[in-house]
């Protein structure tokens, strides 16, 4: 076993930006495309590293609200890795007993990535052994704007009353409700900030941030991330020494 594996108080939850991908076909001199590709073949090394620890949730960031504004080539080559991303993964997903959903704006999307989509969520739907999450054409914002309509819509058909409505019922509306909130998101590409993911799943979530552009990223550095995660401590509003008096009597 590997340090990892040995800890005891792992993330349920990991999120992941998967930034960096146009910075490195720059540095290697590579076309645009190259970069996504090569950022593509990372994902799988990840995910099996997560099964095999025991995480029971990965969420990563393939393509945000806000990447419909590239330019039109770069939005085609995205759209078509990702209906090849998600060919391959199904397999891989009946392979590891892995379920494969998807979260965001599907309206957007071509009527064949939809149908790939819900195809994928449909034949691995019963896997149990983690969830595999890729946001598509997804942001935080629109996420809670959503939920927001479909309570305001409860109110409305009498289904909720005003006062019935609080942090914990606005969290049974957003998206991955049902999934263990972010313990902890991972952000490579040496950027600082959130970019609109996962903004109320990630409210309490550890922040990793690492300068390695997505394609370079390991499985090394992820357990590096792990191992910081497992150094912190969780106060969620409470002081050390209630944490570490809850840690004893635990």
């Amino acid at each position: 076993m590997t340090d990892v594996e040995d800890c005891l108080y792992l993330p349920k939850h990991v999120a992941v930006i998967m930034d960096g991908n146009n910075r490195f076909a720059k540095k290697n001199q590579l076309d645009t495309g190259s970069g996504h590709r090569e950022g593509k073949n990372v994902l799988d090394p990840i995910v099996e590293h997560c099964r095999k620890i025991n995480i029971k949730a990965l969420t990563v960031f393939a393509f945000s609200s806000e990447n419909w504004n590239r330019p039109q080539f770069e939005v085609d080559l995205l759209m078509q890795l990702l209906e090849d991303t998600i060919l391959e993964q199904i397999p891989r997903m009946e392979e590891f007993n892995i379920a494969l959903r998807f979260i965001g704006d599907r309206s957007r999307l071509s009527p064949k990535l939809r149908d790939l989509m819900l195809q994928a969520e449909e034949r691995t739907a019963k896997f149990d052994s983690m969830t595999l999450t890729i946001a598509i054409s997804y942001g935080g914002m629109w996420d809670m704007v959503q939920a927001a309509k479909q309570i305001a819509l409860d109110v409305q058909n009498e289904k909720l009353k005003i006062n019935d409505i609080d942090a914990d019922l606005f969290g049974q509306y957003v998206s991955l409700s049902d999934l263990p909130a972010v313990d902890l998101l991972i952000r490579t590409g040496g950027d600082y900030r959130l970019s609109n993911f996962l903004l109320w799943q990630a409210a309490y979530a550890e922040l990793y941030f690492t300068k390695t552009l997505w394609p370079e990223f390991t499985v090394e550095e992820f357990d590096l991330a792990i191992a910081e995660f497992v150094s912190r401590e969780r106060r969620f509003g409470k002081t050390s020494e209630q944490v570490q008096q809850k840690n004893i009597e635990n």
